[in-house]
């Protein structure tokens, strides 16, 4: 799709995605890291929070959009993925400071941050998590801060109401809940696997 290559990655990011697919983790398509580097650029955001570090690819997007002082606090239960985000981040030349990488459950994590302290918060982990995360985050944003939920469309199975698996129905349902939820003002985007956006009022 045109979209998905409007904007190129360059050999940092496509290796980062190679290690991806290695270790057999997700990693977010060009489309959805495009608009998420314009969403980190257009809020000049400084404190993002991320949920699923993977090896780095969203990671990047993510500190390319953000100003140099921005710092990117990243989460994510496999240590092996994590690894491989830094070596990315060591590649692309970012210095130590510029982000923040925290083994661990989401779960567990989340809740030891600051409430209303984050300008952007990306979830992108364990689709089972998603109403969770996704709760979290609302608490954890700024007044003006954006929540991006990757995979909304999960396989374009979302708008299909056939499909009724548990993660289709887990997904679908998060997008039901945040679009009538008052504390946000939502979008749905169809770049990469669907990028659900929230404002927070």
């Amino acid at each position: 799709m045109y979209c998905e290559e409007f904007v190129p990655e360059d050999d940092v990011l496509l290796r980062a995605r190679d290690r991806a697919a290695e270790l057999g983790c997700p990693a977010i398509r060009p489309g959805a890291g495009a608009a998420l580097r314009v969403l980190a650029a257009a809020l000049s955001a400084r404190s993002v929070v991320e949920v699923g570090t993977g090896t780095g690819v969203a990671s990047l997007w993510l500190l390319r959009g953000m100003p140099a002082d921005g710092v990117l606090t990243t989460i994510d239960v496999e240590v092996e993925h994590q690894r491989a985000a830094k070596a990315a981040f060591a590649e692309a030349g970012l210095a130590p400071t510029r982000t923040r990488t925290i083994p661990g459950r989401a779960s567990d994590v989340l809740p030891r941050l600051t409430d209303g302290a984050y300008d952007l918060v990306l979830v992108a982990a364990d689709k089972h998590g998603y109403p969770e995360y996704v709760e979290q985050a609302l608490r954890l944003l700024r007044p003006g801060g954006v929540l991006a939920v990757d995979g909304a469309l999960h396989h374009d199975r979302v708008a299909d109401p056939a499909r009724r698996d548990e993660l289709t129905t887990v997904v679908r349902e998060v997008g039901r809940s945040l679009r009538t939820d008052d504390r946000v003002v939502p979008a749905l985007l169809p770049s990469g696997d669907g990028l659900l956006l929230a404002v927070r009022r």
